[in-house]
């Protein structure tokens, strides 16, 4: 059925074709990127967050 397959590209029926991939221009990618980047650090502030937040109740329940 499949013959020739060379890099994403094959011959099936005397037709060249093509399973590569789609590519994703540069600017896609950085845009891409920097989505993550803020992403981590909003899932990072609301981790510090908590666990200030679960400090003072620690700290509120201490007796001197």
């Amino acid at each position: 059925m499949i013959s020739d397959y060379v890099e994403g590209l094959f011959v099936k029926d005397g037709r060249l074709m093509n399973k590569r991939p789609d590519g994703e221009t540069g600017i896609a990618e950085a845009a891409r990127i920097k989505r993550a980047i803020k992403n981590d650090r909003k899932i990072n502030q609301i981790a510090e967050g908590i666990e200030l937040a679960e400090n003072k109740k620690n700290f509120r329940q201490l007796e001197f």
